[in-house]
């Protein structure tokens, strides 16, 4: 676990230092700082559904699970949970706490470095994947808490909880994740990504959190793909 707490620890202290440079900075920079943050999540993305080598298990996980989720109203729920932190722990002058939250959590957990990372851990004491990825999280969670403030900094939380459980529980999970798998939850999680720098360009908004169940989706897809041929 001692590598969960330090990739959170990263998130933390990026977003802390994200939050020093926020403040008193000038709309027109702050604009800048936005742009930056969408371009970065754009990159991101597109390289994570790259990954992807099953459009039609990408499509149908992407429309069940967003049909799903809009269904359970994910993202309300998401939100009301962010709120409710913010409520606790935040200003009220604190705009876009659970949208920062929400997108940083996204953003941080969704790749397959998190998965690999935390079943080296956890079943050959290995912290060198999540090592250099608390290296990448701290320096994007700058760029993120500059543009949508400490929200961001409470991602931690999702990646002590996402991480901790799949380290501990990775001696029981890891016979059953595939190259195939962990490309195809890449794949869906660099959509999510790419969701939110479009958001963050203002280019079109997207309820992100409701697209969360495709992650589910996608693995049943890829457990069942040896019956199902034409997947």
């Amino acid at each position: 676990m001692i590598a969960t707490f330090i990739n959170a620890a990263a998130v933390i202290v990026g977003s802390l230092i994200g939050l020093l440079i926020r403040k008193g900075i000038k709309e027109e920079y702050r604009k800048v700082v936005f742009t930056a943050a969408g371009l970065t999540s754009l990159t991101i993305g597109i390289q994570m559904v790259l990954k992807t080598s099953h459009i039609l298990s990408f499509a149908l996980a992407l429309m069940i699970g967003g049909l799903l989720g809009t269904l359970l109203d994910v993202e309300g729920g998401i939100e009301r949970f962010g709120e409710r932190l913010k409520a606790r722990f935040a200003s009220k002058s604190e705009g876009a706490f659970a949208a920062g939250f929400l997108n940083a959590s996204i953003l941080f957990c969704a790749g397959a470095m998190a998965i690999v990372g935390s079943f080296r851990a956890g079943t050959e004491g290995n912290y060198s994947l999540i090592f250099t990825k608390s290296v990448l999280d701290g320096f994007v969670s700058i760029i993120f808490a500059g543009a949508m403030g400490i929200g961001v900094a409470f991602s931690a939380l999702s990646i002590l909880v996402y991480q901790g459980a799949l380290t501990l529980l990775s001696v029981y999970i890891k016979p059953y994740v595939s190259d195939l798998m962990l490309a195809e939850i890449t794949g869906i999680g660099g959509a999510l990504v790419i969701m939110i720098g479009f958001g963050l360009l203002e280019i079109k908004s997207f309820k992100t959190g409701n697209f969360l169940p495709a992650l589910i989706i996608i693995v049943v897809l890829v457990l069942v793909m040896p019956v199902l041929k034409f997947l």
